[in-house]
């Protein structure tokens, strides 16, 4: 197929107009997602929607509304939301970009709940899930009809001379040999340029802020380029994020391409610390990414950090002892990296992956407030007020087993976690005899021998 010449043109100038606003971004490199703290919501799940699309009109988007002062109290400012387009069963197999899934409601529907969300001081990060679409997609639904003579059969990974897992009389490429998972030719400009299209209605129709990158490990590079260019372009503060598994997150994390990325790295160090009983793993992958030698990968950039999502089972089910939650949260808030916290996990809510996804991303009929979400909020609070948090270096100030103690310093202001994972007391010496205040509790409180009870975590600000 013959690209249209229009289509080549409005890629060019999406890469020489995003050129510009780089430029402009370098001049001041910060991002309000930095300073941030992110709640997670998986829509179709959350609003108790049918598992496959039934195609009923049903406005349940709305009870995300319902809980804009449930994140407020949590001082939340940014909400992630996982797929909400038309698709056939569970999101990640669109349907339609240009349309909000029907068991969710309308495009303006949606609307207001990011206008409430706005108003409230909470920005929205939406799901781009670019790398594939279903088998309902319109595209993909006409080149089934049509087979050679489909326009569109260059959208596509097509081999007509086999035939596929779903007995279509051709052969295509699913992600990964998942076959309801249609993997779209993102060589091909004119899917770029559609793809574009879309994100530019959802920046007008709903003023979005950012977007959560799918599998953004098999997106190709010049798309991606492209794509930060472009989004630019749309709002100069407009944040992306990929989903990264393994590797050289620098891959992807850079100055033309991504503003963040998925640390999975430090997932699972963090729950396997505390289940090993072996704090040096995850101080270890916090030295490794951010320490100040100059050797470690990721300084000065703003990794989401995470303790669970739709994806991996519960904090709560993995945990062997449940007393470490107000811990894994101090680390999660404290370290390097921009917090997320995943609905209904602030109140220890349970799930495990082995149970399907469905067991993960789970309708809730309101949202629950108990100490553990006493102790995040508080936590939430923190991280907001001290700027070292966001942005500050990293170093460790002392770690054994079962403790632990880290600095996050920017210019004057000092901020230490210090951890007794141990189910026993712990007296803490600060190295230097530090005096500080426990941002937590707003008093004084002295370093230079600490009696820390058992499973206790400190944020203290050094004076």
């Amino acid at each position: 197929m013959k690209l249209p010449h229009e289509d080549i043109a409005l890629i060019r100038r999406f890469a020489s107009e995003g050129m510009s606003v780089q430029r402009i971004r370098e001049d001041d490199d910060s991002m309000w997602a930095e300073e941030s703290v992110f709640y997670q919501i998986y829509p179709l799940g959350f609003c108790g929607a049918p598992f496959a699309n039934d195609g009923v009109l049903c406005s349940r988007i709305h009870k995300v509304t319902q809980w804009i002062d449930h994140m407020k109290k949590l001082h939340v400012n940014a909400l992630y939301l996982s797929p909400l387009f038309e698709s056939d069963t569970h999101g990640y197999n669109t349907r339609d970009y240009r349309r909000v899934d029907c068991r969710l409601g309308t495009n303006e529907d949606f609307a207001q709940v990011c206008r409430s969300l706005h108003e409230n001081g909470i920005r929205v990060v939406l799901d781009g899930v670019f790398n594939h679409v279903g088998r309902g997609f319109w595209a993909f639904e006409d080149v089934r009809a049509h087979r050679e003579a489909a326009p569109y059969r260059d959208w596509f990974y097509l081999d007509f001379s086999r035939d596929s897992n779903e007995h279509d009389g051709f052969w295509y490429e699913g992600w990964e040999g998942h076959y309801d998972l249609v993997k779209l030719n993102l060589e091909n400009p004119a899917v770029v340029s559609y793809l574009f299209d879309c994100i530019r209605e959802w920046v007008e129709q709903f003023d979005i802020d950012g977007l959560r990158l799918d599998v953004a490990y098999c997106l190709p590079p010049s798309v991606l380029k492209l794509l930060h260019a472009f989004c630019r372009q749309l709002k100069p503060d407009f944040f992306l994020v990929g989903e990264l598994l393994h590797g050289d997150y620098n891959r992807w994390v850079n100055k033309e391409m991504l503003d963040s990325a998925t640390n999975y790295e430090c997932y699972k160090g963090l729950y396997s610390s505390f289940n090993s009983h072996n704090l040096f793993e995850i101080m270890h992958s916090l030295k490794r990414q951010f320490g100040p030698e100059e050797w470690t990968l990721y300084k000065g950039k703003h990794l989401l950090n995470f303790v669970d999502n739709h994806d991996v089972s519960r904090i709560a089910s993995i945990l062997q002892d449940s007393r470490h939650l107000p811990l894994i949260y101090a680390l999660l808030f404290t370290m390097p990296g921009i917090p997320c916290i995943y609905y209904g996990s602030e109140w220890n809510a349970t799930g495990r992956k082995e149970d399907g996804d469905p067991a993960l991303r789970v309708c809730f009929d309101q949202p629950c407030w108990n100490v553990l979400c006493d102790w995040i909020a508080r936590l939430s609070a923190v991280h907001q007020q001290q700027p070292a948090l966001w942005k500050g270096d990293f170093h460790d100030v002392m770690i054994t087993n079962e403790q632990c103690a880290f600095e996050r310093s920017l210019g004057e202001e000092r901020v230490w976690t210090i951890i007794n994972a141990a189910d026993r007391p712990y007296t803490f010496h600060a190295p230097g005899g530090e005096r500080g205040h426990d941002l937590i509790n707003d008093q004084p409180i002295d370093l230079t021998e600490l009696q820390m009870p058992p499973l206790s975590a400190y944020i203290v600000a050094i004076r």
